[in-house]
């Protein structure tokens, strides 16, 4: 009978031991899914992407890393032909960078900054 006794103590202590767990991992869980926040990118400033580094690019929504590589790119390759001016005045400038339309220039242009 004691041998009885021990295994339902194991078995009960295997299941309390397995909720233990699940509650656990859904306390982790419920902080990413449930709490409503949006998954949006927050940036601290507006960028000029005349002067902005790929790794900020990238951080724009719809801009990934070919095409902050472009941006970066098209800069270069232009800038020094103006003589030291930039070469994206506004936001509409961007279009002349390939596989950037007006559609991505509208989801962007509220994060950019031309000084």
């Amino acid at each position: 009978m004691g041998e009885a006794r021990q295994k339902n103590i194991q078995s009960f202590a295997f299941v309390l031991s397995v909720c233990a767990a699940f509650c656990f991992c859904l306390s982790f869980v419920s902080e990413f899914v449930g709490t409503g926040q949006s998954c949006e990118i927050e940036l601290e400033s507006r960028l000029n992407p005349n002067y902005a580094p790929i790794e900020s690019l990238v951080r724009l929504p719809g801009i990934g890393v070919s095409r902050a590589g472009a941006i970066v790119a098209y800069r270069e390759k232009f800038g020094d032909e103006d003589g030291g001016n930039p070469v994206f005045q506004s936001s509409n400038d961007l279009q002349k960078v390939k596989g950037i339309g007006p559609k991505t220039v509208q989801n962007i242009g509220e994060w950019l900054k031309f000084e």
